[in-house]
């Protein structure tokens, strides 16, 4: 499998730019709204974007069981941001009718870095990912309060008034990050999770 496909979830958020930041990074990246186009796919991303309208989206496009089930045969998921929220099995501050994809035994805080003028950009340490630490643009973004032991916290920011907030885990297949690689022109996380779709 030497380009692997994979999807990006396209019900809303930055779709366009995950397809093509995955597409220079050696996959073959399409969008996904159907559950008829999620069986075509080796790999999910899940986009930043609003974790409440994803969630409701879900239901009406009739995606929600295919990807849990997807999920729970060991298919690889990336979630950006949003994504996070709905990879994650507990969600402070979110909405009472809101329901994720619970796949990383995980507790995240919705929001947690403010509303969106208290978007910021810091560097970002990510174990696996080779170089200088990763430029993160966070947007609205929730950071992670709670991991279970079977989640590998992979990057923490370095410095600032968030400094030591986890904002990078992997459990197993699955990948989240509460920043926004795909605004960046930075290849290096979709790189990492194209390698997680290949050794799948």
């Amino acid at each position: 499998m030497n380009r692997p496909t994979i999807g990006v979830l396209a019900l809303q958020g930055d779709v366009r730019e995950h397809v093509a930041a995955l597409a220079a990074a050696g996959a073959d990246a399409r969008p996904v709204r159907r559950p008829s186009e999620l069986d075509a796919v080796d790999g999910l991303v899940i986009p930043g974007g609003e974790s409440t309208t994803i969630s409701k989206l879900a239901d009406i496009f009739e995606m929600r069981e295919p990807i849990d089930k997807r999920i729970a045969d060991g298919m690889p998921v990336y979630g950006s941001c949003a994504g996070m929220i709905m990879l994650a099995t507990e969600v402070l501050d979110g909405r009472a009718d809101q329901r994720g994809f619970a796949g990383i035994d995980m507790t995240v805080r919705r929001n947690a870095f403010g509303r969106q003028v208290d978007s910021f950009e810091a560097p970002v340490e990510i174990a696996g990912v080779p170089g200088e630490p990763f430029h993160a643009v966070f947007i609205r973004a929730p950071w992670v309060e709670r991991v279970g032991a079977a989640v590998q916290v992979i990057g923490k920011v370095t410095g600032g008034p968030a400094a030591e907030r986890i904002v990078a885990v992997r459990q197993g297949n699955l990948l989240a990050t509460s920043f926004h690689p795909e605004l960046t022109g930075d290849l290096r996380v979709h790189a990492y999770f194209v390698e997680l779709v290949r050794a799948a």
